[in-house]
């Protein structure tokens, strides 16, 4: 509610010269969009001596209010379906938490059916690596518990929500 009462006033901010949103069809462009080339091709080693400012495209461009508002409903659910993908072969990272979380805050209900068996699979998904967590990552699972409470209770999905003990 908040980000849709605001998304006007942002939609109007300009994008810094950097920003160039993939077309809602790029898959691969949304995954390096949102994860940076570095998580996107693997190598997590940060480069040498690169302190002079973020390299967003390296790092991928945080979820910010001015990118966010300016994606129609449709084009929410089509990057959360590629980074759902992306999720269900590799690691959950603190980039793609952010962007879930973003891309759920963007979500308009009802939801169409679409979204709704996306959201299923994302707290599905959410559920098994949260098991998985052998070192038992307190940020990490966090995030995870996050995903699935906003998947479970505000889009009423609550037979994938965690009984209370």
């Amino acid at each position: 509610q908040s980000l849709n009462k605001h998304r006007n006033h942002w939609q109007s901010q300009h994008l810094d010269s950097n920003v160039t949103m993939p077309k809602s069809e790029d898959e691969e462009g949304w995954k390096k969009f949102c994860l940076g080339e570095r998580v996107y091709s693997g190598t997590d080693a940060v480069s040498d001596n690169e302190n002079l400012g973020i390299d967003y495209i390296k790092m991928g461009f945080p979820p910010l209010l001015s990118i966010v508002s300016r994606m129609n409903q449709a084009t929410v659910t089509s990057v959360l379906e590629y980074l759902i993908s992306w999720f269900g072969e590799k690691k959950f990272t603190p980039e793609l938490g952010r962007w879930l979380y973003a891309l759920l805050a963007c979500l308009e209900k009802p939801l169409l059916p679409e979204a709704h068996s996306l959201i299923r699979q994302l707290a599905r998904r959410c559920s098994e690596v949260r098991v998985l967590e052998e070192n038992k990552n307190e940020e990490q699972i966090s995030a995870l518990n996050l995903i699935i409470c906003l998947v479970s209770r505000y889009f009423d999905q609550r037979d994938l929500a965690d009984e209370p003990s």
